[in-house]
């Protein structure tokens, strides 16, 4: 793999930014391109629209409530935080879109402020009556009776209470540190006795649950509670006033990757500093005084523009405590996934019988639709245990907490295996976490590596090497989603289980450059990043204009979370000016404008949210009547095609690219439930249509109950 030079830490790319892109036909228009950050901001808005659906179960519209702020938070942490950094370090440049990052800022920090603001309104006008019709009931603190106060109180004094730490503002006390995403109480308190004001801060503690519940059933914000009793906090002191505030700061990580040997005690550094980066956004809620939003705008070093005035409660990312109570009536019907039919063969035979499967035939698995527990999890797991199998090689971006995967990759050192682990501990918000199971597996014995100076290992692969009578063979997984048990329940994700011996072969001599200094850049069935994607889909975008020119069959069909490279959109363009049907699924970001007239009229997309998320990344090519299908980890993004590891696998049967190319077609169905993106970058909702999620539901379950 041909890997470039590490990146000068005061370039632009620190700032997850790239140079200024130059189209290959200077004919096509300066503003094809939507902006990156609005499209998002416009994909959140679309999770919104799922929480205010009266159709949909109240308690998944509740979680739906939670995600959004979640989504939120993490846009304002990375994104605001990377183009306020831009601007303040001088190395802004205009966008694809033609605006310049400081109209960026404003346009992205003007449209999440209505989105807020609509969110709360939601939650106090639309959901929080619905709960309550079903028996649910969120109240403040002001609504509970004489005997549910006391209650609350009682189990305030004896768990709450002995964990808060009041913080007083006066000269022998410096105003205090607000960490990241914590609820705060402001106080105005005053002396009684000489009648001065101070000022004082209070932590709502993120490690007790933020709902109390009284015996009545009823839920009051923790905050409440702890406002309704200051008087234990402040003994002898007058409490004037209290508001709540949250603040969010920036915790992008910036990792100089100089030197690769030091790039874990780097990163935990780095970690450390996260919790102190600059503050991004403050929300408070609407009545807050004056006098105590200065202060804290002053203390704080934040804009006014950065104010967000809400109404209350704050930080709704809580409700995921109310979305998790038991109560099935008012949530998704219970789905558990089964053993894909191809694999069920195996489900009580030994573990060798799973490699004879793959002998015979390759496997795609369809996650959540298909187990990932009897398929990949048993994959490795059978590898580990299985006394034929002499190495495993493994990348692991993301992972559970308790990973049994982890556990079979040190049960395999430990029983003398060759076990090969690419952990990338640059993967952001796990980093943590990835650093801990580094440290685990080499304790076993395991050979890790930490990932490619400059690059993040973003691709999902394993490669298992086993001893059989007439040699050695080699079987791989390569999916589109982390190797992580609870994920798979919740994300829509391919998996691809195969013995192809062009593919296998092509793992191992990637997984050498991984580890290695082997500089492979030709595969002959994956396409890898950063070496050759982007140029590997582009010359299939030109192969299949070539084939409606020579009036074959062609067409081009996407599924990806994030459509923003220049490049694949002019290419996409190209195709579309010269007759080809492009049918693109994009979940989240996509800068292309379809529907032009001249320039996009033959290029269609849709976005496709529900009860799971759709997380796959497929790219479907007519091939002039011979369909070809590939499955990875990349979508179209400047990061995933410059700047990570990202690899994309041929689907090599034709059962599975038609069942590939199938799901496509009905996912950009016009009959399908889902937003349609208009040239102007508007998204509208198109309901009524048949869900494609509870269809393939449905289909499980007839095949589970088929194979019982």
């Amino acid at each position: 793999m041909d890997l470039p030079a590490v990146e000068n830490p005061s370039s632009p790319d620190e700032f997850d930014v790239d140079p200024p892109y130059e189209p290959v036909d200077d004919a096509l228009p300066a503003d094809r391109f939507l902006d990156r950050e609005l499209s998002w901001i416009a994909f959140n808005a679309r999770v919104l629209e799922l929480a205010q659906d009266p159709h949909l179960p109240l308690l998944e519209r509740v979680r739906f409530l939670s995600i959004f702020g979640s989504n939120l938070d993490e846009f304002f942490m990375v994104r605001i935080a990377g183009l306020k950094r831009r601007i303040a370090a001088g190395v802004a440049v205009p966008s694809a879109s033609g605006f310049h990052p400081k109209d960026v800022l404003a346009n992205s920090l003007e449209a999440s402020h209505r989105l807020m603001v609509e969110q709360a309104r939601t939650f106090v006008d639309d959901v929080v009556p619905a709960l309550a019709d079903a028996g649910i009931h969120l109240v403040r603190w002001d609504d509970l009776d004489a005997q549910e106060r006391e209650e609350v109180a009682a189990t305030y004094r004896e768990r709450v209470f002995p964990v808060l730490t009041p913080l007083a503002v006066d000269p022998a006390h410096p105003f205090p540190y607000i960490s990241g995403l914590s609820l705060n109480l402001a106080l105005v308190l005053r002396n009684p006795e000489t009648g001065k004001q101070h000022f004082a801060r209070v932590k709502v503690p993120p490690i007790i649950d933020r709902w109390m519940v009284t015996s009545a059933g009823r839920h009051v914000p923790l905050e409440d509670v702890i406002a309704a009793h200051l008087d234990l906090l402040f003994p002898g002191m007058e409490i004037v006033a209290h508001h709540v505030f949250r603040v969010t700061r920036n915790e992008d990580l910036e990792v100089e990757e100089d030197d690769a040997e030091n790039l874990l005690k780097a990163l935990e550094k780095e970690l450390l500093r996260r919790r102190f980066g600059p503050p991004v956004r403050l929300e408070v809620e609407e009545s807050i005084d004056e006098e105590v939003l200065d202060l804290l705008v002053t203390e704080l070093g934040i804009r006014h523009g950065e104010v967000f005035r809400l109404q209350g409660p704050l930080d709704l990312r809580s409700l995921g405590e109310i979305a998790d109570l038991d109560r099935p009536e008012l949530k998704f019907d219970p789905f558990v996934p089964g053993t894909h039919e191809h694999l069920a063969e195996v489900e009580t035979a030994s573990p060798a019988d799973l490699f004879g499967t793959l002998r015979r035939r390759d496997v795609l698995v369809h996650h959540p639709y298909d187990s990932f527990a009897t398929s990949v999890q048993r994959f490795i797991e059978q590898a580990a245990a299985d006394p034929h199998v002499l190495a495993i090689k493994q990348t692991l971006y993301r992972t559970s907490g308790d990973s049994p995967i982890i556990d079979s990759l040190v049960d395999a050192a430990r029983a003398g295996k060759q076990v090969l682990v690419l952990v990338e501990i640059k993967a952001r918000f796990d980093e943590q976490a990835n650093i801990r199971w580094a440290r685990k597996l080499e304790r076993a014995g395991c050979h890790v590596v930490y990932g490619l100076v400059g690059l993040k290992t973003h691709c999902k692969l394993a490669l298992v090497v086993r001893a059989e009578p007439d040699g050695l063979r080699r079987y791989a997984h390569l999916g589109t989603g982390n190797y992580n048990p609870k994920t798979a329940r919740l994300y829509e994700d391919f998996g691809l289980l195969t013995s192809d011996p062009d593919i296998t072969n092509d793992l191992l001599e990637l997984f050498n450059s991984l580890s290695g200094f082997a500089q492979q850049g030709d595969y002959r069935s994956l396409m890898v990043a950063p070496s050759g994607l982007r140029e590997g889909l582009l010359e299939r975008i030109h192969q299949e204009i070539a084939h409606h020119r020579a009036g074959r069959p062609a067409g081009i069909a996407f599924k990806v979370n994030s459509l923003v490279d220049e490049a694949v959109i002019d290419g996409l363009y190209e195709a579309s000016r010269a007759g080809v049907p492009v049918r693109l699924v994009i979940r989240g970001i996509c800068t292309l404008r379809p529907g032009v007239p001249g320039l996009s009229e033959n290029i269609e997309v849709r976005s496709v949210l529900g009860r799971f998320l759709e997380h796959s990344r497929v790219y479907w090519f007519g091939g002039g009547g011979e369909p070809e299908a590939w499955i990875g980890s990349a979508d179209l993004m400047h990061r995933n095609l410059d700047r990570r590891v990202e690899v994309l696998v041929r689907v090599p049967s034709e059962e599975h690219t038609q069942v590939l190319g199938d799901l496509l077609e009905r996912m950009a169905d016009d009959k399908t439930s889902s937003w349609h993106l208009g040239a102007d970058g508007t998204w509208t909702r198109h309901p009524s249509g048949r869900d494609v999620q509870a269809e393939l539901i449905a289909r499980a379950r007839k095949r589970r109950s088929r194979l019982s």
